[in-house]
């Protein structure tokens, strides 16, 4: 249906918007996987370590390593999961929230600054492509599932 070129310059130019918008993290002092971890976290009441590990795409370990760095932050804190006292869950914090918050403005409004910059019809049509790429993205993650 779609060629293969074409298909390579959408990865590709999803890869640079996704490195872009992950480097305002660092303003903040975080990764952009701490950042990222943090967004998840963010969006769900609490998230099991395991499901953070596979919606997050890392390893155990790591994880483990970001979840520590987000917790001595005062970002995120471990929880019991009520379901099974061996396993933890983790949550957001108030400064995880007010952190994540900044992060999401600094980079809504970067995008904002940037469409400004182009053409009209080019803005319509990024924008038209949003439910798309958000269908493109379900199925993505559905996949990994």
């Amino acid at each position: 249906m779609v060629d293969v070129e074409s298909v390579t310059r959408l990865r590709g130019v999803i890869g640079k918007l996704s490195r872009q918008l992950n480097a305002t993290a660092t303003g903040e002092g975080l990764t952009p996987t701490q950042a990222s971890v943090l967004g998840l976290v963010a969006s769900r009441d609490t998230l099991g370590l395991a499901e953070l590990t596979q919606l997050e795409g890392l390893n155990p370990t790591m994880l483990s390593r970001v979840v520590g760095k987000l917790a001595d932050l005062g970002l995120i804190r471990r929880v019991p999961d009520p379901d099974d006292q061996r396993a933890v869950r983790v949550e957001i914090t108030p400064a995880g929230s007010r952190l994540h918050r900044r992060l999401r403005a600094v980079r809504t409004d970067a995008v904002s600054r940037c469409l400004e910059e182009l053409p009209d019809e080019a803005v319509k049509t990024l924008l038209g492509a949003v439910p798309a790429l958000e269908v493109l993205a379900e199925e993505l993650k559905r996949r990994r599932s």
